[in-house]
């Protein structure tokens, strides 16, 4: 149970908004405990309200993210990266503010820990905190001339096979410019936010947030010569289906559009960005250390 402070902290943050996965166990009297919390320190508290509805909160008012822009000037998310990827394509743009909570396992953008709330997130509101600026890729799927889908992705844009087909052919060009034909599972353009999910475990490398840059990385492919390669920011992938059946293309995994031969995907670094917001004391070292159990220096290091 959060203990607020009988004093009300000096705010850089006055309107805040909280954001949870209600499919969580036990996140209603968390985000209960942490609304209740905020206001005792003088904040004004709003719940989204998608988060608001599935969990029936109604001792706060709620509002649509669509809404936030100008009127919340910090979300909080409770959950873990999946739930920090939905809301942050959601918030692109807004310059509003992402602090991630993370409710038991540490996330790489949701790196606060739940029992730290009371002490790091006053902290945060009061001005002390370390602004970490992601970018995002914009997707646009084309059939022929005609424009079926476009989304944002704040990890990934992945092209591949469903479970149970074989492989795809690719053809891949980078400003109008051929790069290769790829036979394989599928290929990967990734953020550097991105470069430590999917893009990690087909063999991609690790960038860091402020790397500029976009990471191809194929998965599973049919040469081996096809290797990871990250192309600079300002560039314009675009990946054509030239063969393959019941190819897909997925954003952040969290929606996708069926694909046929022919079709193309270009994808860019969208205008839009987001901001994260972490403690003063956060390390993107730390956090791989814990993520990747790389061995871990002496705790006075």
């Amino acid at each position: 149970m959060l203990s607020p402070s009988q004093n009300s902290i000096k705010k850089a943050f006055s309107r805040v908004a909280l954001v949870g996965k209600y499919q969580a166990d036990g996140m209603q009297e968390r985000l209960n405990d942490l609304a209740s919390f905020l206001s005792k320190q003088g904040c004004e508290v709003f719940l989204e309200s998608a988060t608001a509805v599935n969990l029936g909160l109604t001792s706060f008012p709620s509002k649509k993210v669509e809404e936030f822009a100008g009127t919340i000037d910090l979300a909080v998310v409770l959950g873990g990266d999946g739930t920090m990827l939905g809301i942050g394509r959601q918030l692109a743009g807004s310059n509003v503010p992402l602090v991630g909570i993370n409710m038991g396992r540490l996330g790489y953008m949701t790196d606060i820990p739940i029992q730290n709330v009371e002490t790091v997130l006053p902290q945060i509101i009061a001005g002390e905190y370390e602004a970490d600026t992601r970018t995002l890729l914009d997707a646009v799927v084309l059939r022929g001339s005609q424009e079926i889908n476009r989304a944002l992705a704040l990890n990934d844009v992945v092209v591949n096979r469903s479970g149970i087909s074989g492989m795809v052919e690719l053809a891949v060009r980078v400003n109008g410019s051929f790069m290769y034909n790829q036979r394989s599972d599928g290929l990967i353009v990734s953020t550097p936010t991105g470069s430590t999910a999917y893009a990690l475990s087909a063999g991609g490398p690790i960038l860091h947030p402020r790397v500029a840059g976009i990471l191809l990385a194929p998965i599973a492919p049919h040469s081996l010569s096809n290797r990871p390669i990250v192309l600079p920011q300002d560039i314009v992938v675009s990946i054509e289906v030239v063969d393959g059946r019941e190819v897909i293309v997925n954003f952040d995994m969290q929606s996708q559009t069926d694909l046929q031969s022919g079709d193309k995907i270009e994808v860019r670094q969208s205008t839009k960005t987001i901001t994260l917001l972490h403690p003063r004391s956060h390390s993107d070292y730390k956090t791989l250390r814990e993520k990747l159990h790389w061995n871990e220096y002496p705790s006075t290091f």
